[in-house]
């Protein structure tokens, strides 16, 4: 049996194929800045597209220009710093990741010794920023900080005011929206709390929710700030 392929087929279909294959191969510059305590650019760490494999070292500032495929990830991973695997997209051109500094004795020795960071830099910044050493100051908002941390709990947030559904949403009408605590103390609004200045957040449901009794019903949102700021007024009025 003989099988005809037509040659305006024939040319459509290599035609197509060939975009398929400059597509999965295009690649672009991604330009970003590594820093560590939100203040200092990170020198001479390696940072390495995977996708693309293209790998360079961040200059004297933390600045850096990475050889990225589309929906590449981007790889930056040393003893000194808690390793970043960040996913990149069509639309992504520039990033800014703050790295997040393991602190003892040897790594301090490590990041000045490779030049990641001037030692007086380290030194004021373990003394003065150590509520900066922390990665939830990535986020943009303490919403967007819950969404990313947390996948199963549905936020829905516009600038600083923002609800947060551990349990799913309710019926047209009925607050179904969790309890927020912060620092003991309970608060209608959460939204004008930096990410950088919170040390832990929890996610209680189900019985653990009896102490906070009716109020805690749709699971409450437990949030540590690093200096107690639920004290010094968080609570709306």
């Amino acid at each position: 049996m003989k099988v005809t392929i037509h040659r305006k087929g024939a040319i459509s279909l290599a035609g197509a194929m060939l975009i398929c294959l400059q597509l999965t191969g295009q690649t672009r510059e991604v330009h970003g800045r590594l820093t560590a305590f939100r203040n200092f650019g990170v020198y001479n760490l390696e940072v390495k597209s995977k996708r693309a494999g293209d790998a360079v070292l961040t200059d004297s500032a933390g600045w850096f220009s990475l050889e990225c495929e589309s929906r590449d990830v981007i790889l930056i991973r040393s003893k000194v710093f808690e390793p970043v695997t960040y996913r990149v997209n069509e639309g992504t051109d520039s990033i800014a990741i703050n790295l997040v500094f393991i602190d003892n004795r040897k790594n301090r020795k490590v990041a000045t010794g490779y030049g990641y960071l001037k030692s007086e830099d380290l030194s004021f910044a373990m003394n003065h920023l150590r509520q900066q050493n922390n990665d939830f100051c990535n986020y943009s908002s303490v919403y967007e900080l819950i969404e990313g941390r947390f996948p199963g709990v549905d936020v829905d947030y516009r600038g600083i005011n923002g609800s947060i559904y551990i349990r799913g949403r309710g019926s047209f009408g009925l607050n179904s929206s969790a309890l927020t605590v912060v620092d003991g103390v309970i608060t209608d609004g959460i939204g004008h709390i930096s990410p950088c200045d919170i040390k832990s957040i929890d996610i209680i449901k189900d019985g653990m929710t009896a102490m906070y009794g009716s109020e805690g019903g749709n699971g409450v949102v437990v949030i540590e700030t690093m200096r107690g700021l639920g004290d010094a007024g968080w609570q709306e009025q």
